[in-house]
C-alpha cells in the first residue's frame, strides 16, 4: 500500500485540536492499514519522526430519513504522536 493510499484525510475536531498541543495528530486512514504502515506514511509525507500510533475502528452511525434507515460507512482513525519538537505544518496554518 502506498503512502498516499494510507492517509485518507486529517481529522479536525475540537478534541483533535486540543491533542495537537501534546504533539498528537489525528487522521482518518484506510481500514486495511496497520500501525507500521501509518507511521511510515506520516513520516514520508510530512517529514517528521513518529513515536507511536494508536488506531481505532469505528462503526458508522445509523441514520433515518422518514421511514427508511441507512448506515454511514465504518472507518478507521489513527492518532499519531510525534517526537518532541516536531510539528506538521499542514495543521498549523
Amino acid at each position: 500500500m502506498e503512502s498516499r493510499d494510507v492517509l485518507i484525510r486529517p481529522w479536525i475536531t475540537e478534541k483533535a485540536t486540543a491533542l495537537m498541543e501534546e504533539g498528537k495528530y489525528t487522521f482518518q486512514v484506510a481500514k486495511k492499514a496497520n500501525k507500521i504502515e501509518i507511521a511510515k506514511a506520516v513520516s514520508e509525507i510530512f517529514g517528521v519522526k513518529v513515536v507511536s500510533v494508536n488506531t481505532m475502528n469505528l462503526p458508522g452511525k445509523v441514520k433515518r430519513v422518514g421511514r427508511s434507515y441507512g448506515k454511514r460507512p465504518d472507518y478507521k482513525k489513527a492518532i499519531v504522536k510525534l517526537a518532541p519538537g516536531e510539528t506538521i505544518q499542514f495543521f498549523e496554518g
